[in-house]
């Protein structure tokens, strides 16, 4: 086997997972993207297989690749889904996803939450810093010195009346109430976070991240998609504990 040939299989698949959309990259072990930022619409009916579909065409379109990363938007762990609150419903309960992704690319797939697989690819990896990704929902990774915390659903802690923080500005918020009252409550949501975590970082990704234009902190930055789908490539050096594992495909 050539040289060019060796580094080849080395590449990762990277790919994130949204309410709306589902994303790929094909990453180089460094986190370079060697292909086009590619996404297709998730579908209507977002259920395992038909997640499973479009993740096939989407690894139709990259070129050769050795690993899979996987951002799944839920609580996930050692590979499994616990939680999709806005993919189809009763449909996610302790799904053994990344076993299905490396069955059908017949590769080794490791899959985190997708804001935890965002933040790899976004932080310094200097103190405390926390990753806010406004999409379908809202999504939340921390991070110490770079290395994931365990994840927690902060997503579903209640902020007003009945409303959790996905409802509070999520998606539906944003369309319903407009752009305006959105983002004074992108405002409270970034207040609240700065008073209890105290954080050294804050970043602002996910889908609807441009549609903000708050005057922030110093130290809490705009981020975007493209480079949070690089944490697939930091994935595959993370160690292997807490719910980060290697699935390889049943034979």
């Amino acid at each position: 086997m050539s040289k060019n040939e060796d580094k080849e299989i080395q590449n990762i698949l990277s790919i994130d997972i949204g309410g709306s959309n589902i994303k790929s990259c094909l990453l180089s072990p460094q986190g370079e993207a060697l292909s086009e930022y590619t996404k297709l619409p998730t579908p209507a009916e977002s259920t395992p297989e038909a997640v499973l579909t479009v993740i096939k065409q989407l690894a139709a379109t990259m070129g050769a690749f050795s690993k899979v990363s996987v951002g799944f938007p839920g609580y996930t762990k050692s590979g499994v889904v616990y939680t999709a609150p806005n993919l189809e419903k009763g449909k996610w309960d302790k799904i053994e996803f990344a076993q299905m992704v490396s069955n059908l690319l017949d590769k080794p797939v490791r899959l985190i939450n997708d804001a935890d697989q965002q933040g790899l690819g976004l932080v310094d990896g200097k103190g405390f810093e926390i990753v806010l990704t406004f999409g379908t929902g809202l999504g939340t990774a921390l991070l110490f010195d770079g290395e994931l915390l365990p994840h927690l659903e902060l997503s579903h802690l209640p902020i007003h009346k009945d409303k959790d923080y996905d409802d509070y500005v999520g998606d539906k918020a944003l369309k319903k109430h407009g752009d305006k009252e959105w983002k004074e409550r992108v405002q409270r949501v970034i207040d609240i976070y700065k008073t209890v975590f105290n954080y050294d970082k804050l970043y602002l990704g996910g889908g609807n991240a441009k549609f903000i234009d708050l005057k922030l902190d110093d130290n809490v930055v705009i981020a975007s998609n493209r480079e949070g789908i690089k944490g697939g490539a930091k994935l595959w050096k993370a160690a292997e504990k807490y719910q980060i594992v290697t699935v390889n495909p049943n034979k």
